[in-house]
């Protein structure tokens, strides 16, 4: 029952994606609306979570494929230890916009975004709108491109 819940809590395509602002690296805090007008990914995951770490390597293809044409990354580490997470941020050469929302499963962000597996990820369009939930590989870089042409 409580799956059930769940899944229908979290975001659909065609919502317009919940405002979070939650601190980078340095402390300083990144708002999700200050990226309007780019196209966005959401990328929850977290340090200790072995699949995520082996999409990291796609993401950063991806992110330097298409950033200079308007696509952003905004990744949200849901780890508690914010050590941790700055040291993955570091091994795996995450260059996009990094923030933590250390609270684990009780994160807000997750919880607004009804995020229930890691990594889980959220693309979202020019003006703000959740467009495709979980796309990977082939998929994801084609929604990305016709994103970019809008």
């Amino acid at each position: 029952m409580l799956i059930s819940l769940n899944l229908f809590s979290q975001m659909r395509p065609g919502q317009t994606a919940v405002d979070l602002s939650l601190p980078d690296l340095n402390g300083k805090m990144i708002s999700l609306s200050e990226l309007k007008g780019k196209v966005v990914l959401i990328d929850f995951w977290a340090s200790w979570c072995g699949p995520c770490r082996h999409n990291n390597p796609r993401l950063a293809k991806l992110y330097k494929k298409y950033h200079s044409k308007g696509l952003e990354i905004y990744g949200i580490s849901l780890d508690e230890e914010i050590d941790s997470w700055k040291k993955a941020v570091r091994h795996d050469k995450l260059n996009w916009i990094q923030v933590i929302d250390d609270k684990g499963w009780e994160a807000q962000s997750a919880s607004a975004y009804g995020v229930d597996m890691i990594p889980s990820s959220f693309l979202i369009d020019r003006e703000g709108v959740i467009r495709t939930i979980n796309a990977e590989g082939p998929d994801l870089e084609s929604s990305v491109r016709d994103l970019l042409k809008d």
